[in-house]
């Protein structure tokens, strides 16, 4: 008997022991990843910032969660040719510019700025009228554009992405897409400002590259936009000319070319 309650009691240690063992080993253990986001479910996080190539020339994104898409993809086509920059938010509509554009600007020269607002401003609020009216939406994007012409930067306007024929939510309608888009158009055109029309090239592809009743867009979509974005970056840069005092020491070469 006396044999047997040892016996006991040397297991009963050792089992004390062990689960001792493992709560040490798991607090030492790292914390598991949050499990990677669905490939269904549209990117919530902003793309990460940069760390500027001196010789390269430096690109500045301007938009909304349609531009948080294509980031990442357009930086990946650009590697080694531009610096790819992004405003840290989502730009939501002119009225979050007119007060932010300082900011996102900063004390920074840019070399090409290809920007967006549109898709939150003719959302429909719920008293049925458009988050910004196509009176305002006029008036504050001339203002950001003449802003914008003062960093000397080559700029380009992205047209605003389509709304499907669907309920998506909050509201929005195709139609106020193409007025506004037209209006953005004309500021565009009498301020010699290149247009890379990303309303166009979509439209067509909606149900290919679209999410479902929804005006974002897949990974897939997202990449195909990039290739439009990177591809006017690049005519952009090309067709700059003239000094670039920051960068005395680059090549005479641009790497972009």
């Amino acid at each position: 008997m006396q044999m047997t309650l040892m016996r006991l009691a040397i297991g009963f240690a050792a089992v004390l022991t062990n689960v001792a063992g493992f709560a040490a080993a798991a607090a030492d253990a790292p914390a598991r990843p949050s499990a990677a986001r669905p490939a269904s479910q549209p990117a919530a996080s902003h793309p990460a910032e940069v760390t500027d190539d001196p010789r390269l020339p430096r690109v500045l994104l301007i938009g909304d969660s349609i531009s948080i898409g294509y980031t990442e993809p357009t930086r990946k086509l650009l590697y080694r040719k531009a610096n790819v920059h992004r405003i840290p938010v989502n730009g939501g509509p002119t009225t979050r510019g007119l007060e932010s554009l300082e900011e996102w600007l900063g004390d920074d020269r840019w070399d090409v700025i290809h920007f967006n607002w549109g898709l939150h401003d003719l959302k429909r609020m719920e008293d049925g009228k458009h988050q910004v009216p196509i009176e305002e939406y006029e008036r504050n994007l001339t203002q950001l554009v003449v802003r914008l012409k003062k960093t000397g930067a080559k700029l380009i306007w992205a047209t605003t992405t389509p709304v499907p024929n669907a309920k998506v939510s909050p509201p929005r309608s195709n139609d106020d897409v193409i007025a506004y888009n037209a209006v953005a158009l004309r500021i565009m055109q009498a301020n010699g400002i290149a247009i890379n029309d990303l309303y166009a090239f979509a439209l067509p592809r909606l149900e290919e590259l679209q999410r479902p009743a929804n005006v974002h867009f897949t990974d897939q979509g997202s990449a195909a936009l990039a290739e439009y974005v990177a591809g006017s970056i690049l005519k952009a840069i090309r067709e700059s000319t003239g000094p670039r005092p920051s960068v005395a020491s680059q090549p005479a070469t641009n790497p972009a070319r």
